[in-house]
């Protein structure tokens, strides 16, 4: 995935930034506001509420921060 379009994403809930998550069985964007994780498949982010995950970034290791 290219990173320059990574950091042109945004949250579809709330419009706040996402941060790169690597840990896990998938690579995911999460939402730290939204404590939301959304799933990266064969390259391609599913920016959709019903496929999202939930993400504890207090119980997670730092992630890859994207956009500022």
């Amino acid at each position: 995935m290219d990173q320059r379009l990574i950091e042109m994403l945004v949250c579809p809930l709330c419009k706040g930034p996402l941060t790169l998550l690597r840990e896990g069985e998938l690579p995911a964007l999460a939402c730290r506001a939204d404590r939301l994780a959304f799933p990266i498949r064969d390259g391609i982010p599913l920016m959709l509420e019903s496929e999202a995950k939930s993400w504890d970034p207090d119980a997670a290791p730092p992630p890859v921060t994207l956009a500022p």
